[in-house]
């Protein structure tokens, strides 16, 4: 029979990222990837609500995004933050120097629209920025650290991603660490989003990152556009024995935003970055219009066996251990639950980059990716209803892959040969 329980060291694994001091800013929160809605990338700046009602920085967009959440499913499959970016600020700050919503787009204010998220029964977040003045020129933080932590809290938000524009005259590694200090200072639970390492000359430690920020940016703005989902991954790659030890339960490294159900990315793209995002434990959160989705992107989003994956208690973040650049193949594997005996479970993402017309067949065992387990493997695919065993892990498999596609397994170790009944 296969254990579906922890190991004694899988449950020590977890506790030392849950207990360990100075990690996540000690407040206890995401312990797997937060998942969610933001309004970045497909929003960006707009604030024209007259030409476009449903499209411009509002209340309205976040109460939609909050209605569509909970009414298509998205809320049942673990998104669970409602975040608005950008440009939902006034210029100017009131006359106690509190931060304040621009007026016209937000007629009831930002405590009122969190309350509104809260009744949905999800977590409200938003942004700021650590410099003088947001990327798009609105009132930044600086200055300003306590009052505006606590006008946070006072609203009731759950969730603060700080950016890092208009920093050059002040230093960003004290910054951030005392603007999270003032959130915990408040002592409303708020997970602390940073753009830190956007602001630093490589090579950049992260170890007092990690223990400041909850996540963390690694990267700059993913667009709408599968080169740029593709140069991500490839970064990702590049910097894993960097990144890969930083990646825990409280603690993690962000890739950015899910652009999936947008304009650019084909289904099979869409597969990709769902896919290699869970693989690395990143942040889930999506940025498109909710009220727009094609049912075949929806459910690649809420595939629930994908987001077990992204979220796994473990908390490791997986590697590439494989480039192909014959076949143009990446292979990457991450170490998940259940672990029976000594062995972990695996999710191993076969990805194609080949940009001719027809699937390409990969052939690897189960051994060359890592897994070891001498009394094999259950798989299943997580994009399919494939299910297999293998009772050797030297036993070579066939993989096809569409051109920009994946093929997402889990491979869970068994410990008897007995009820197998096909080797492929």
């Amino acid at each position: 029979m296969i254990s579906t329980g922890l190991t004694d060291f899988a449950v020590g694994f977890i506790l030392l990222g849950i207990l360990r001091p100075g990690y996540g800013l000690d407040n206890g929160l995401a312990l797997t990837p937060p998942m969610g809605w933001m309004t970045w990338e497909r929003f960006r700046c707009e604030t024209n609500c007259k030409d476009y009602p449903d499209e411009c920085i509002s209340e309205k967009l976040i109460r939609d995004t909050a209605d569509m959440m909970v009414s298509e499913g998205y809320a049942d499959a673990g998104y669970e933050y409602v975040i608005v970016d950008d440009c939902w600020l006034s210029h100017k700050r009131d006359s106690d120097g509190r931060l304040q919503a621009d007026p016209d787009r937000f007629p009831n204010g930002i405590k009122a629209l969190a309350d509104y998220v809260h009744a949905k029964g999800l977590k409200f977040g938003i942004y700021e920025d650590i410099g003088t003045y947001t990327c798009m020129g609105y009132p930044g933080v600086d200055g300003h650290h306590e009052i505006d932590a606590q006008t946070f809290a006072d609203w009731g938000v759950d969730y603060v991603k700080m950016d890092a524009c208009y920093t050059s005259h002040i230093n960003v590694s004290e910054a951030f660490p005392d603007f999270g200090r003032a959130l915990n200072k408040t002592g409303r639970p708020i997970v602390f989003s940073c753009s830190w390492p956007t602001a630093l000359e490589k090579p950049i430690n992260f170890e007092p990152i990690k223990q400041h920020c909850n996540l963390w940016r690694n990267n700059g703005d993913i667009s709408d556009d599968w080169g740029m989902v593709k140069a991500i991954i490839r970064h990702f790659a590049g910097e894993q024995d960097n990144y890969a030890p930083l990646a825990g339960p409280g603690h993690w490294n962000d890739p950015d935003m899910l652009v999936i159900g947008n304009y650019q990315l084909s289904l099979e793209q869409s597969k990709v970055q769902m896919a290699i995002w869970a693989i690395l434990a990143a942040p889930l959160l999506m940025s498109t219009d909710l009220r727009n989705v094609y049912p075949e992107y929806k459910a690649v989003l809420q595939n629930e066996r994908v987001i077990a994956v992204s979220q796994d208690v473990l908390g490791i973040q997986g590697r590439r251990i494989i480039e192909d650049t014959k076949n143009h193949l990446h292979v990457w594997t991450r170490p998940v639950t259940p672990v029976v005996g000594e062995e972990y479970s695996y999710a191993i993402a076969f990805w194609s980059y080949r940009n001719d017309g027809n699937p390409h067949t990969f052939k690897i065992s189960l051994k060359d990716a890592g897994l070891t387990n001498p009394t094999g493997y259950s798989v299943e695919d997580l994009f399919g209803d494939d299910k297999f065993e293998v009772t050797d892990p030297s036993v070579e498999l066939k993989v096809r892959i569409t051109p920009y596609g994946v093929v997402l397994y889990k491979a869970t170790p068994v410990s008897s040969k007995a009820n197998f009944t096909q080797v492929k």
